[in-house]
């Protein structure tokens, strides 16, 4: 941006017309898709089997690092080949069969995935945190025919076959020890240990019929209420899901009136983000595995999260990207080892899926002076990313998660379905080519869900004059004490201001005669404190008084979470005594 220009030089509108004019690399053409007229991005990929083809152009670049096993993109791609032709000639899988694979972020994942895709099959990732129990239905619901376990997994479900007649065969990864049932075999026995993979045979890619509107992957939502629900996406959509993200990230620059930077994966470094939320998360999968495939990234993955670890790997690895949820954002920020270590390759600190304080992109500015910061929203019925925040933008309006990617329509609905104006509290309703079509085997909840191409979210917030989306709360979260509408994010942010919070969550006290009262357990940061005195009288100087949590819970743990990164509130308002 030029000494002196005011910023934005562009509106939103005007930046999404020249970005995606005939001959710009995020061109727009209409099409029908499932009898609704959407706007799809032009050059995106076709399938994720074309990415996986076109990986072979990155040959000896890393493309996954655990621990001390480093797998190159040549290597992945004869891994994938082989197991790939596994499935189809010895294992029977065909066009359309669920193949669910189960495991940590080891580079066995992105094989199994991938192998399933590239031969027209529905790759289901189910959650690794999941019970025994919990397993069998996400086995049973999708119908799965294989399933590709680490051995911790296997051991959770080994009871369970019995019950999943469709279930038969289980590729078992990362287990040296031989299995008496003929339907469980080692993954190592057919391709070989990750370090081997470079030195396995040239096997042709097996032919597949898979078009871009065939169902893809069956993804399931957290179901942090009732069974989780797989959400089925193609493979359209999940490629749309990767140009809404670069179609953001360019528009950072155009706002500025900056030419965008020219990226040749062929010939300009890796990205390298330290993947610190799990592959079966649609964030995981959709918005860091398949981009790096397409433009050539490595991936740095850990057994488990663990910021002073993480430290060592972001210096030894040359990290560039960090985030994922904000509360590990803030972990890296406030670790008090920080400072002895060389941060200085991070070059965007991105993150989503849960409401973050505005603080900490003014903080990310502060500590990584040549960082980027970047909030976005999405959700599993969307395959991730459908807005983001970046930069300069993201900077002038913390609290936003940005405005709508340029193939997306954003609207706000009413408690009667009217479309609401600027700035108008609503129900927020989605439509683009990354939506999801369905839920797998749920009518009556695609129904719900799935309208005229619309994904209607439960997420309430308002877009303003200038299209950026600001969320205020889950419609199923929202307190309502005395009749009066609270929303927790508004209160979370209060919070969040106090410079001693590193991460905070509201939930609901049940009260005799008020409904709801308003409860919050916060976090505070490492060598400070706070008292709960001292955070009451804080928010009221912020909100107004009806508001302000009547209990709060003061600790220096981390809050629990899912493997999503979302709190799981359930478990802090059992902490909660019943008030009135």
């Amino acid at each position: 941006m030029a000494a002196g220009a005011a910023f934005p030089v562009m509106s939103i509108a005007q930046c999404n017309a020249l970005m995606t004019a005939p001959g710009a690399r995020f061109e727009l053409e209409e099409k029908v898709i499932n009898g609704v007229k959407l706007r799809t991005y032009r050059n995106a990929p076709l399938t994720l089997r074309d990415c996986l083809l076109n990986s072979k152009n990155w040959d000896q670049r890393e493309f996954l690092v655990f621990e001390d096993e480093r797998v190159t993109f040549a290597a992945h791609y004869k891994a994938v080949a082989k197991l790939a032709t596994k499935l189809r000639e010895e294992f029977g899988v065909k066009k359309g069969d669920r193949v669910a694979i189960v495991m940590r972020n080891y580079p066995q994942w992105p094989v199994g995935f991938f192998a399933a895709l590239a031969i027209g099959a529905i790759a289901t990732p189910l959650n690794s945190w999941w019970t025994g129990e919990e397993l069998e239905y996400g086995l049973s619901d999708s119908g799965a025919k294989v399933a590709i376990v680490d051995a911790e997994k296997l051991e959770r479900i080994r009871e369970h076959p019995p019950r999943l007649a469709q279930l038969k065969h289980i590729i078992v990864a990362r287990s040296g020890e031989d299995e008496a049932d003929p339907r469980i075999v080692s993954l190592e026995k057919l391709i070989g240990p990750a370090k081997s993979w470079a030195s396995l045979p040239d096997t042709p890619m097996p032919d597949a019929d898979v078009g871009p509107d065939d169902d893809a992957t069956i993804m399931y939502t957290s179901g942090t209420t009732g069974k989780p629900k797989g959400a089925l996406a193609t493979h359209r959509g999940i490629a749309s899901n990767v140009f809404n993200g670069m179609a953001c990230q360019a528009r950072h620059f155009v706002r500025q009136g900056l030419p965008v930077p020219p990226r040749d994966p062929k010939v300009d470094p890796p990205r390298i983000p330290l993947l610190a939320i799990p592959f079966f998360h649609a964030t995981g999968a959709f918005s860091n595995l398949v981009p790096a495939i397409i433009n050539a990234d490595k991936i740095v993955t850990m057994y488990k999260w663990d910021p002073a670890e993480a430290l060592e790997i972001i210096q030894r690895e040359k990290v560039t990207t960090i985030g994922g949820v904000p509360a590990i954002a803030w972990q890296v920020l406030e670790h008090p080892d920080r400072d002895k270590y060389d941060l200085s390759s991070i070059q965007f600190v991105a993150y989503g899926g849960a409401p973050s304080a505005p603080e900490l992109v003014a903080t990310i500015k502060r500590k990584f002076p040549n960082g980027l910061a970047s909030n976005g929203w999405g959700m599993t019925e969307t395959c991730a990313a459908s807005c983001v925040n970046f930069g300069k933008d993201y900077e002038l309006r913390p609290e936003s998660c940005g405005a709508a990617a340029p193939a997306m329509d954003f609207k706000i609905v009413g408690a009667n379905g009217e479309t609401l104006g600027p700035n108008q509290v609503g129900e927020l309703w989605v439509k683009g080519p990354n939506n999801c079509k369905a839920y797998w085997n749920k009518p009556e909840a695609t129904a719900k869900t799935y309208i005229d191409g619309w994904v209607v979210t439960g997420d309430i917030g308002r877009i303003d004059e200038d299209g950026f989306v600001f969320m205020m709360d889950r419609a199923k979260d929202m307190l309502i004490r005395g009749g009066e509408n609270i929303y927790c994010i508004e209160v979370e942010s209060a919070l969040y201001d106090h410079p001693a919070i590193m991460d905070a969550a509201i939930v609901g006290i049940p009260h005799k005669v008020l409904g709801e009262e308003v409860g919050a357990v916060v976090q505070v940061k490492p060598e400070m404190d706070a008292t709960v005195d001292e955070l009451r009288r804080f928010v009221a100087g912020k909100i107004a008084a009806f508001k302000v949590p009547v209990e709060i819970q003061i600790q220096r743990e981390p809050l629990p979470r899912n493997a999503n990164g979302k709190i799981i509130k359930n478990d802090l308002r059992a902490r909660f005594t019943p008030r009135g």
